[in-house]
């Protein structure tokens, strides 16, 4: 339970070489939210967890081995976190930058492909931001955290009706 088959730095090193390996993978993956996964990228992320864990672990199944794992990627997480407040270039790279759907009520079809979002997935967005039509929006942007913001136009002038305006 507490005798390990390979040297404490050979679980460090895989440990980091595996939290790297999947950063960027599921960077490139794209920015959808854990609640917008839909069941295939839920089987992915667990059979992925799976695959990676003989590689941390080398077959070592003790509880210091185990630690030492999680250590390993905990420590990864933070100091990534410390990098990206840092390094504003960094943090564009793993976080993205905001990109706009729709502009005035017309889709941006290339914007999607490169985000990989179906219709179906602005059409959702859409429908919780209260619109059935993109004609409706004036603004869609996906956020660097994934969410859709969606800002509607101005109903009143988009329906040519004049009174004043409340601020």
């Amino acid at each position: 339970m507490f005798q390990l088959s390979v040297p404490w730095w050979e679980f460090v090193v895989r440990g980091v070489v595996v939290y790297l390996f999947l950063l960027v993978f599921l960077r490139l993956t794209g920015r959808r939210q854990i609640g917008q996964y839909d069941p295939f990228d839920l089987i992915l992320l667990l059979i992925l967890s799976n695959a990676v864990q003989n590689s941390m672990n080398a077959g070592d199944n003790s509880l210091i081995g185990g630690l030492i794992s999680a250590l390993t990627l905990i420590g990864c997480h933070v100091l990534m976190a410390r990098l990206t407040w840092m390094s504003p270039r960094l943090a564009r790279w793993m976080d993205g930058k905001p990109r706009v759907l729709i502009q005035a009520g017309q889709l941006d079809a290339g914007a999607m492909r490169d985000e990989r979002l179906t219709p179906d997935d602005v059409h959702a967005a859409l429908r919780a931001a209260g619109c059935l039509h993109t004609h409706e929006v004036e603004r869609a942007t996906i956020e660097n955290n994934g969410q859709i913001t969606v800002v509607l136009r101005n109903r009143d002038s988009a329906e040519g009706l004049k009174g004043d305006d409340v601020s």
